[in-house]
């Protein structure tokens, strides 16, 4: 049996620790939460030399251990609990070939918690075109450290790197620094209080309160005994760590980094000019925008048509191979219908998070943030508030959490309660299926209809969040000072292992967990649709005979025939067998309508249906609408599942929303003013059970979810009922 150790990734954001993570891991990683929060906790497993397994946890960014975030505190935690089962055997620090000197006062306080430690100096393809000679052998001596150099664009030093990971046992624990030259009787009263401990551990447990929240002080109960500097003494005594470990940085560096000041620069400063610009920046950001709502309609027009004919395809051999019977219907009406209604969206997921994973591999993200920061402050917000907006395209949920690197407390509780404006991927089914109803094709600048109409659909949910943050910005009585501070990382070209790593992760995040709802949800909505209890259910097929045989074929119907009969010859006996044929399946699509009128479904969509009426809806969007409360994306899922039940028309689900018909008016049900109305319904209604639960998480009080469900539920209503009352 192999052994396997515990290694730790740490490093400040923007070195290329995901690169290395994903070069050590390849595809043996996954993503899930920290126990009882909501930091995320990516782990990975990793084959070294000599048989032995590395299990890699890829720790949140951090500049120091002082830290600022729960996201750090996770990190720091991790590194002084020995108990905890991913307490690392070894620490990988991941830096910057151009970064190295603010990189190195990280390196040097995980060194002096006398865990074994590696630093990797990431990005050495730089090296050469930005003049920068390093001495390793000198800098490995002067550090008692061993360094791996390497190159994940060029995938070298990746190797050294493993054989240095099962080569742990021999690193050295000796520290860099001595912390206690800053206040030598203080920590000598520390030690004397705890010999057993190493004193600088304890230095960090009780500066750890300082800075952001009482840590779980797993190595010393009581701490009243000896904490008896002040928080702004505790704080000076902290910026003389600082200034003390930097002293010994730059002593080191100055003899083993060297720069050539003759090496080229400029091309950053002279592309930052341009895409931070006052006017040109937003232009070029709008332009970007645009090209990525075009290319999401236009890339995946043709993978979306192939699988949505594919599970057409499956359920109608599903009803012709399997014996006819209740779990034949299941598999063909309730889960298949259920899956293919959400799968039919991965291109254009995917298409989505790839544009976002590039834009965030190449840097202009961050430009981005700065960008809006001069937007966001008039409505009291800043530009930190942005990373959750634009994360929450996404996501909201991960958006949510993201406000934790907001420091100032007004700010995080605006930017909680407004992200969930933001268009998420999870709106993305919903917007694709009813702009592909009701938008007519065209184009207007090369740009067609359907593309402009999402990218609307974009901005209208982010000008949502910005006016309510002006509201909650007048309303909110928290008086709040902060500063704008963000790192601009070096452009460089994206690394496709990378980007194809998140796309996959994300895209096999957004199905698998959106499919468990859908899946469940979808077979609760057959065996509702599919049974009832009255008469009327019991004996449709008689009734709806004797009606069609008294007053013919309903308008849906006629429709079916006048997109059918194109099919039909010349021939007068073909003709007719062809007519007969239509009406034997119309015939049936209508005993299958009645059912599932008079079907369990039937009766909860009708009770309902009063409200959504004047949105231009019926009962079954009133059903769809009531179930993506769990996730919007369910909205389609269940109209697939509906549109399926006693459905033995091999039919694709949009052939089947664009033959429904309004009762009422004997038009087709999805028009342009239905449609619109329920588009901007998605646009501002918060339909997401998970974004409530963890917005209550975050602000720890049920308060807050509450209010934006009412808010944003009659906002929602009330634009959609305009929208169609409008345009009908």
């Amino acid at each position: 049996m192999s052994k396997q150790i515990n290694v730790a990734l740490i490093g400040n954001p923007n070195t290329g620790k995901t690169s290395v993570f994903n070069q050590l891991t390849g595809l043996n990683q996954k993503v899930g939460n920290y126990p009882g929060i909501t930091v995320e906790k990516k782990e990975g497993i990793c084959k070294l030399p000599r048989g032995v397994k590395a299990h890699i946890l890829d720790l949140p960014g951090t500049y120091s251990l002082n830290t600022t975030s729960l996201d750090e505190s996770v990190a720091v935690e991790l590194l002084l609990n020995k108990n905890d089962k991913d307490h690392p055997d070894v620490a990988i620090v991941v830096s910057d070939v151009e970064n190295l000197k603010r990189n190195l006062l990280l390196f040097t306080q995980i060194k002096d918690l006398k865990i074994p430690t590696i630093l990797v100096i990431n990005m050495a393809d730089r090296m050469s075109r930005k003049g920068i000679t390093i001495d390793i052998e000198l800098l490995e001596k002067k550090l008692n450290s061993k360094i791996a150099l390497v190159s994940t664009r060029k995938e070298t030093g990746i190797e050294r790197l493993r054989e240095l990971i099962a080569d742990y046992k021999n690193l050295s624990k000796t520290q860099n620094v001595d912390t206690s030259v800053i206040a030598p009787e203080y920590f000598a009263s520390l030690k004397e209080a705890f010999p057993k401990e190493d004193v600088y551990k304890l230095w960090l447990v009780i500066t750890q309160d300082v800075n952001f929240m009482p840590l779980e002080k797993t190595l010393i109960k009581d701490t009243s005994s000896f904490t008896t500097k002040s928080k702004s003494e505790l704080k000076r005594l902290q910026q003389k760590e600082t200034i003390l470990r930097y002293q010994f940085i730059n002593g080191i560096l100055k003899e083993t980094y060297k720069v050539d000041a003759n090496a080229a620069k400029g091309f950053r400063a002279t592309l930052d000019k341009v895409l931070t610009h006052k006017v040109f920046g937003y232009v070029i950001f709008f332009l970007i925008l645009l090209t990525i709502f075009q290319a999401i309609y236009g890339w995946s027009e043709y993978p979306m048509d192939l699988i949505d004919g594919f599970f057409a395809s499956a359920t109608e051999w599903v009803k012709d191979t399997l014996p006819p019977g209740v779990f034949t219907n299941l598999i063909a009406e309730g889960i298949l219908a259920g899956i293919g209604g959400i799968v039919i969206f991965i291109p254009q997921i995917a298409f989505l998070f790839l544009f976002i994973a590039l834009l965030e591999e190449t840097g202009y993200m961050s430009r981005v943030v700065f960008l809006m920061d001069r937007i966001m402050r008039p409505f009291g917000l800043s530009g930190k508030s942005v990373v959750p907006l634009i994360s929450g395209t996404a996501c909201a949920i991960p958006a949510v959490m993201a406000t934790r690197t907001i420091e100032n407390w007004k700010e995080r509780l605006i930017t909680i309660l407004v992200t969930p404006f933001t268009t998420c991927s999870a709106r993305l089914p919903v917007y694709l299926i009813i702009i592909a109803l009701v938008i007519p094709e065209g184009s207007f600048l090369g740009l067609s209809y359907k593309a402009l109409t999402l990218m609307s659909l974009y901005l209208m949910g982010f000008g949502a969040a910005i006016l309510s943050a002006v509201i909650l910005n007048k309303i909110l009585k928290i008086k709040s000072k902060s500063f704008f501070v963000v790192e601009m990382p070096n452009y460089k070209l994206p690394l496709l292992k990378n980007v194809g790593y998140t796309v996959l992760e994300k895209t096999k995040s957004f199905v698998f967990g959106a499919g468990k709802i859908i899946l469940a949800i979808s077979i609760i909505l057959w065996f509702l649709g599919s049974n009832g209890f009255s008469d009327e259910f019991k004996n449709a097929e008689t009734i709806v005979t004797n009606r069609v045989q008294e007053n013919g074929f309903s308008a849906s119907s006629e429709i079916y025939f006048e997109t059918h009969q194109n099919g039909t010859t010349a021939d007068e006996g073909s003709g007719a067998l062809a007519r007969k044929e239509l009406e034997d399946r119309a015939l049936a699509q209508e005993i299958a309508g009645y059912k599932l009128e008079h079907s369990y479904m039937g009766y909860m969509g009708k009770a309902i249906e009063p409200i959504v009426r004047p949105l231009g809806y019926d009962w079954k969007i009133g059903i769809a609408v009531l179930t993506s409360f769990a996730a919007r994306e369910v909205f389609v899922g269940t109209l697939a599942t509906i549109y399926s039940v006693g459905n033995d028309e091999e039919e694709t689900i949009k052939n089947r929303m664009a033959a429904e018909v309004n009762t009422r008016t004997n038009k087709p049900l999805f028009n342009l003013a239905s449609g619109v109305s329920l588009l901007l319904f998605y646009a501002f209604a918060m339909q997401c059970m998970s974004t409530l639960a963890v917005v209550k998480k975050e602000t720890n009080s049920w308060k807050w979810p509450a209010g934006q469900l009412v808010f944003m539920s009659l906002f929602a209503y009330i634009v959609a009922l305009i929208a169609y009352q409008l345009l009908k």
